[in-house]
C-alpha cells in the first residue's frame, strides 16, 4: 500500500465520553474546531493512521501525538485537563528525514542537522535546548525533555523560528526529537 493510500485511508473516531461512550464523530483529515461535531470528547479510536490531537481549537494548546489504538479516557491517561478541540492527520512519509535544530530562536546559536531521533540534545551535541527549527525532510515529534518525554509537538516541513508563536505555553524548548516512521502506522 503506498503512503497516498494510508494517508487517504486514516481514520480517528472521537467520542463525547469515556470509555467510547455517547455521540461520536468521525474524521480522517485536519478539523481545526470540533466543536461543532461534539460539546465534548473525552475517548477516541485511532483506526488507520497517526494523528496530533489538540485541547484547543485551530491547532492549539498542548499536543498528543495518537498512533493505532484505543484511548478510552486519554484525559487521565495524558494528564489533559481539558478534551480534545481540534485534530490534525499525519501523513505517512516514505523517504528521508532531515531536520537542521537550533540553539535559539530565529536560527540563532549553534545549528546541528539531523536525520535520525535524538534522545538528549544536550548529550549528544552539548546544547541546553533547542528553540527553533528548519525541517527539510519527513514528519517529526520534538518533546520538552530528553528521552521523549513531556509535552510534545508536531513539526512538519518547514521554518519554525520561535515555538512559542506556535500556541505552545511560553517558550518552551525541546531536548529531544523523533521521526514520525511508518511503522507508527
Amino acid at each position: 500500500m503506498s503512503a497516498t493510500d494510508m494517508n487517504m485511508m486514516s481514520r480517528i473516531v472521537f467520542y463525547e465520553d469515556r470509555n467510547f461512550q455517547g455521540r461520536s464523530w468521525e474524521c480522517s483529515g485536519d478539523f481545526s474546531d470540533m466543536s461543532s461535531y461534539l460539546s465534548r470528547c473525552h475517548s477516541c479510536r485511532v483506526e488507520r493512521g497517526c494523528f496530533m490531537v489538540y485541547d484547543r481549537t485551530n491547532y492549539m494548546g498542548n499536543q498528543y501525538f495518537m498512533r493505532r489504538g484505543e484511548y478510552s479516557d486519554y484525559m487521565s491517561m495524558m494528564g489533559m485537563s481539558d478534551c480534545i478541540r481540534s485534530c490534525r492527520m499525519i501523513p505517512m512519509h516514505r523517504g528521508s528525514y532531515r531536520m537542521r535544530i537550533y540553539e535559539r530562536e530565529n536560527f540563532g546559536g549553534q545549528m546541528h542537522e539531523l536525520m535520525d531521533d535524538c534522545d538528549n540534545v544536550m548529550d549528544r551535541y552539548r546544547m541546553n535546548s533547542c528553540m527553533s527549527c528548519n525541517v527539510m525532510d519527513g514528519h517529526w515529534l520534538m518533546y520538552e525533555q530528553p528521552m521523549y518525554r513531556g509535552r510534545q509537538m508536531y513539526m512538519r516541513p518547514g521554518e519554525y523560528r520561535n515555538f512559542s508563536s506556535m500556541g505552545s505555553s511560553g517558550g518552551m524548548r525541546f531536548m529531544s526529537m523523533r521521526r514520525i516512521m511508518d511503522s507508527y502506522y
